[in-house]
């Protein structure tokens, strides 16, 4: 018979899956972001190298499974989950991140991230997915509040890129509906060890058919040592990162997950100031702040939330 403190080493075995899989995460999708620019830098197109390094995440998740004798599920709900997840959580949202970082730089695309817990959250609990928690709320107003400062810091410095600074943002809404629709659609039995593999397929072919029709295609040129080393490394951030998310998303829920952004900026923004020498802008610090309370108020309301 289960006891009242058996319950409770649970309860904190979970809250620290959740913790180290958000900090994980984070800094995989930093490493991510900061990758892109490195991309641009030397010369990848955006279709080709998210495609093949998607195709190459791909590869490394299936044999994984079939290491694991995890087969892929492929009923018909599975197959339309793996497109959908693909589409709003992998290559919608990371083209656009991708293709931001060249115009409005790695720290305004990394700090954007912190958007999706206020969306997240709206459409949970209007989903019924989620309770209204105060401490939450709080913390959705706080990442709102620095997302806030720092758009119109960037809005008001802007020249050219205003239009890059309005596409940049459809990205965090692309990433809060993926949140809420893998969990309000994860096909019933499924492991997250196996869903990663095929949302990951899905992106790549979704990617593979956009590219393959437009201007840039997705065939890769010029490839010498660093651009296939980016490639492979890309690759293995982004198999590592999606395998996380998804045992992040059972262990902490849609709003947690999307705490990701967040974590992301703190690791992120200082990398493409030191090693990429982009500009600080002033907003980045006080943005930053609100972003850290946001965290803490996020973590203590999951805390109560998992408590009760």
């Amino acid at each position: 018979m289960p006891t009242q403190e058996m319950f409770r080493q649970q309860a904190n075995r979970t809250r620290l899956i959740a913790f180290t899989t958000l900090l994980a995460c984070g800094a995989l999708l930093a490493l991510s972001t900061n990758m892109a620019k490195v991309s641009n830098t030397l010369g990848f197109a955006q279709f080709p190298y998210l495609t093949w390094s998607l195709a190459g995440a791909t590869l490394m998740l299936g044999l994984l499974s079939l290491a694991k004798r995890q087969p892929l599920p492929l009923k018909r709900p599975a197959l339309v989950y793996y497109f959908v997840a693909a589409f709003l959580s992998v290559a919608g949202s990371n083209f656009i991140f991708f293709s931001a970082v060249s115009k409005v730089g790695v720290s305004f695309v990394a700090l954007t991230l912190s958007l999706p817990p206020l969306l997240t959250y709206l459409g949970a609990l209007m989903l019924g997915m989620e309770s209204f928690n105060r401490w939450r709320a709080a913390g959705v107003a706080f990442a709102l509040a620095g997302a806030g400062v720092l758009v119109m810091a960037k809005w008001s410095s802007a020249t050219d890129d205003r239009l890059w600074i309005l596409l940049t943002l459809l990205g965090p809404v692309l990433l809060a509906a993926g949140n809420l629709y893998r969990s309000s659609h994860w096909p019933k039995g499924a492991k997250a060890e196996s869903l990663a593999p095929g949302m990951l397929m899905a992106a790549t072919l979704i990617l593979a058919l956009a590219g393959s029709a437009g201007p840039q295609g997705i065939m890769l040129t010029d490839l010498d040592g660093a651009k296939t080393g980016l490639l492979v490394l890309q690759a293995l951030v982004f198999a590592t990162q999606f395998k996380l998310l998804f045992i992040l998303q059972k262990a902490g829920g849609p709003v947690f997950l999307s705490l990701i952004g967040a974590v992301s900026a703190a690791f992120g923004i200082p990398v493409s100031v030191a090693l990429l020498g982009e500009p600080l802008l002033p907003a980045i610090i006080p943005a930053a702040i609100f972003m850290l309370v946001a965290i803490v108020c996020m973590l203590h309301g999951q805390k109560q939330v998992q408590a009760v």
